[in-house]
C-alpha cells in the first residue's frame, strides 16, 4: 500500500520480497484440490472498515457479507451464544474505572477474582488468545477495554476471490506507475547513513535507495539476528530495536479441512441442537481445536480451525500429521463421528503454522502495557532515512488486521513524501 502510493506521486519505488510470491500474511491458495480460493493468512473485513472497503471498490472487487451466528459447544450440547460475554458490563465498568494500563492477567486477578466470574474470566482469556492471538500475561488491559467497546458483529465480509485479488491489483498499480517488485529476496543486512540505504540480500545482490520502509512482520524484527528472515543495521539502531522486542507478536495456526459432504449439521441436530445450526457461522469449544467456521456466503464442505495464543506457539515444531489429528480428533469428539470416519470423508486439508514460518514468526501483533510507547517512537523516521509501517505501528480497534496494515502503509508514505 505504501509502494503504491508513492509510486503514484511519483516516487521510484521497489519493493524487496523474501517470499516467491507477494503478500505475506495475506495467502489464498487455488490448489485444485479445494472447491474455490482458500484463505491460509487474513480471511475477513471485520467491520465497516473505511480503507479496506475503498481500495477494494477501486479494484473492483465484491465484499461478500459473511456475517452468521455464533454457537458455542460445551458438556455435551450446543448453544446459540447469545451473549458474547457473561458479566459484560462489570467488565466494562471496571476496566473503565482503570487509569494505569496492566496486563489481562492482572487485570482479571485484582477486579474479578470472585468465584462468580471464574467463567468469565476463562472466556476472557481464552477470546485475548483465540481473537488476538495473544498471551494474556503480556496482553494490555486497555487494549482489551478499546476492542469490547468497538466490536462491530453487524457487518463482516469475504473478499470474492480471495484477498490476494487485492493485493495482485496492489502490485499492478506499482508496476504500472514504474514501480518494481523483486521477490525472492532475502535482505540480511541494512547498511545505512543519513539520506543513503544499501540492503543486501543473502545472495550478495546489493539494492540502494534514498529512503527504506520496513513493512516485516514484527515477529520477523523481533528475531535473533542469526535466523532467516531478521534484519542487521549498520550501524544499529538500538532504541527502536528495544523497543521493537517490548510489543507482542502473536501466534495461530489455521487447519483448513475439505469433506465429501456437509455432515456437521445434521450432526449437531443429531445430538439435540435446534434446526437454525444450519444459520451456525461460529463453533467454539474447549477442544485442542477449539474454534472452527464454515465459509459463509459460499455453501461448501470446508471447516477451519483455528488454534491462537500460547497454545499454538507451543505447537510450533509440530508437524502437519500432528496437527490434522488434532483437528480431526476435536472434530470427532463435537460431533460424534469416529476419527477414522473423518478421514475417510476428508477430501483435501491444509496446514498454515504461521509461527514456524521464517518470514513471518507469528501470527499478528498485540497491545502490551508498552505498545504504546514503543509506537510513538517507531513513528519517527531515523534520521528521515529508516521508516516502520505495518499493522503493529496502527493505533487503534483494528490492530492486527489487513485494515491496519493498510492505514499504515498509506501514513507513512505521507511521511516519506
Amino acid at each position: 500500500m505504501a509502494a503504491m502510493q508513492l509510486s503514484r506521486k511519483g516516487k521510484k519505488v521497489l519493493v524487496l520480497e523474501a517470499r516467491e510470491r507477494t503478500g505475506g500474511r495475506i495467502h489464498t491458495i487455488t490448489d485444485n484440490s479445494f472447491n474455490q480460493p482458500t484463505e491460509l493468512g487474513a480471511e475477513f473485513v471485520h467491520g465497516q472498515l473505511p480503507v479496506t472497503l475503498a481500495l477494494l471498490k477501486e479494484a473492483n472487487l465484491k465484499a461478500l457479507d459473511a456475517v452468521g451466528d455464533m454457537w458455542r459447544y460445551a458438556d455435551g450440547k450446543f448453544n446459540k451464544s447469545e451473549q458474547f460475554l457473561m458479566h459484560y458490563d462489570v467488565i466494562i465498568k471496571k476496566l473503565n474505572a482503570l487509569n494505569v494500563d496492566m496486563t489481562l492477567d492482572e487485570f482479571l486477578s485484582k477486579h474479578l477474582s470472585a468465584k462468580k466470574y471464574t467463567e468469565t474470566c476463562t472466556m476472557l482469556r481464552n477470546f485475548a488468545a483465540g481473537y488476538d492471538t495473544a498471551d494474556p500475561s503480556r496482553f494490555s488491559a486497555f487494549a482489551m477495554r478499546k476492542e469490547l467497546q468497538s466490536e462491530d458483529d453487524d457487518h463482516q465480509y469475504r473478499v470474492n476471490g480471495g484477498y490476494c485479488a487485492m493485493i495482485n491489483y496492489l502490485e499492478s498499480e506499482i508496476v504500472k506507475n514504474g514501480g518494481a517488485v523483486e521477490l525472492s529476496t532475502i535482505v540480511k543486512q541494512l547498511q545505512w547513513e543519513r539520506g543513503i540505504i544499501k540492503a543486501i540480500a543473502d545472495d550478495g545482490r546489493e539494492f540502494t535507495a534514498q529512503k527504506v520502509i520496513i513493512a516485516l512482520p514484527l515477529g520477523v524484527l523481533q528475531a535473533a539476528k542469526t535466523n532467516i528472515g531478521a534484519i542487521t543495521f549498520i550501524p544499529p539502531i538500538s532504541e527502536r530495536e528495544q523497543v521493537l522486542q517490548q510489543m507482542g507478536m502473536g501466534n495461530v495456526i489455521k487447519l483448513l479441512l475439505q469433506f465429501n459432504e456437509v455432515f456437521w449439521e445434521k450432526q449437531a441436530i443429531k445430538k439435540g441442537a435446534k434446526a437454525d445450526v444450519k444459520d451456525m457461522s461460529y463453533l467454539f469449544s474447549t477442544e485442542a481445536i477449539p474454534t472452527w467456521w464454515i465459509q459463509r456466503p459460499h455453501t461448501i464442505p470446508l471447516l477451519t480451525g483455528w488454534l491462537g495464543g500460547p497454545a499454538a506457539e507451543k505447537l510450533k515444531d509440530a508437524d502437519d500429521e500432528y496437527i490434522l489429528n488434532l483437528g480431526l480428533l476435536s472434530l470427532s469428539n463435537i460431533y460424534d463421528v469416529p476419527v477414522d470416519d473423518l478421514r475417510d470423508r476428508l477430501n483435501a486439508y491444509q496446514v498454515m503454522n504461521w509461527p514456524a514460518d521464517p518470514f513471518t514468526r507469528g501470527s499478528y501483533s498485540y497491545a502490551t502495557v508498552f505498545t504504546s510507547e514503543a509506537r510513538k517512537l517507531l513513528a519517527q523516521p531515523e534520521q528521515n532515512t529508516i521508516y516502520f509501517t505495518g499493522e503493529f505501528m496502527y493505533d487503534g480497534p483494528e490492530m492486527g488486521t489487513v485494515e491496519a496494515a493498510l492505514a499504515s502503509g498509506v501514513e507513512v508514505s505521507s511521511l516519506v513524501d
